[in-house]
């Protein structure tokens, strides 16, 4: 049993590390521009915080996927396993859209949306284990602060 619950901690922060680790090198042009050519706010981090962060994050972010997923079976745990996955999927559109397309109104838009999947999502995982919701709150706190970043962005360089 408890091979089995290591073995779950493994597979979700890994997943979820991959997944940041894919969008970073598939946005590396995207962002190197990013870093050099555009505007930026002036809360805007120095660059070598945002990997440490993420990285930090997604590490988080596994942890309490894994919890949920360790949590009884049932219709909410199923629910909330496609809420985290559909926001997985969001984050990793939003790195693309933003960085390796330069649209920053669309990343707006999408970080938007990834603000409020992570609210659900950390609602869905409340209802299961509140450890894991809580471990979800930097998340959401950092999305809100990249919502104002990606907003201030895009209006400084339209």
């Amino acid at each position: 049993m408890k091979h089995r619950r290591l073995w779950t901690y493994l597979f979700w922060i890994l997943l979820t590390e991959a997944v940041g680790v894919a969008a970073a090198i598939l946005t590396r042009d995207g962002m190197d521009f990013y870093k050099s050519q555009v505007v930026k706010p002036a809360l805007s981090p120095p660059p070598i915080l945002f990997p440490i962060v993420w990285g930090i994050l997604y590490a988080l972010m596994g942890i309490g996927m894994a919890r949920v997923v360790l949590s009884a079976h049932s219709e909410e745990r199923s629910d909330a396993i496609q809420v985290y996955l559909i926001q997985l999927a969001v984050n990793f559109a939003w790195s693309i859209i933003f960085f390796e397309l330069r649209s920053y109104g669309g990343g707006l838009v999408v970080l938007a949306l990834l603000l409020g999947l992570v609210i659900w999502m950390l609602l869905r995982f409340r209802r299961l284990d509140l450890p894991a919701a809580r471990l979800q709150i930097p998340y959401l706190l950092w999305t809100a602060f990249a919502l104002y970043l990606n907003l201030s962005v895009w209006l400084l360089n339209r």
